[in-house]
């Protein structure tokens, strides 16, 4: 029998969710930016309009990892697409094929769905995932930079557009 379960995540794993989360955070050193919390994380992933999903791993029944994705569209291919926003295996279970069986999931997935892409971000000092990701045959986009606009910066562009339709 397979150790590696992959599972769709339902409300009763926010505190799984919320702490592989705070894992990822840690692992990329920017826990001081979460602010998650269950309570947030239940509004956005299983409130009225999810604003993403979340596959979670199992080892052997013990959470292991999670991807969440939502979805994204190309104007050029005329199809939706995945993005993948977060990929978190729990460091003592990295290389036992637990990240491949979350991407070789979500790569079902965007078939099933009719979708022509799956994207990621990752950080550039991230060469363990780089290498990871090279091996599955996917192509950095070197010649996209990624933006983001956030906090006071996404208020005060929002705050522009008061009044108009």
């Amino acid at each position: 029998m397979d150790p590696i379960r992959i599972a769709e995540a339902r409300e009763k794993d926010l505190p799984v969710i919320l702490d592989m989360i705070l894992g990822l955070a840690e692992y990329e050193k920017l826990t001081h930016i979460v602010t998650a919390t269950e309570d947030s994380l239940r509004d956005t992933l299983f409130g009225g309009k999810p604003a993403a999903e979340v596959l979670l791993a199992y080892w052997e029944d013990q959470p292991a990892g999670f991807a969440l994705h939502f979805p994204n569209y190309s104007s050029f291919l005329a199809q939706p697409g995945i993005f993948l926003e977060d990929l978190f295996v729990k460091p003592h279970l990295r290389g036992r094929g637990i990240g491949m069986a979350l991407l070789g999931r979500l790569a079902a997935i965007a078939k099933e769905r009719g979708c022509g892409h799956m994207e990621w971000g990752v950080l550039d000092w991230n060469e363990p995932s780089i290498r990871f990701y090279k091996n599955l045959g996917a192509e950095p986009m070197d010649e996209w930079t990624k933006y983001r606009l956030d906090g006071e910066a996404l208020n005060r562009l929002a705050r522009r557009s008061s009044g108009s339709a």
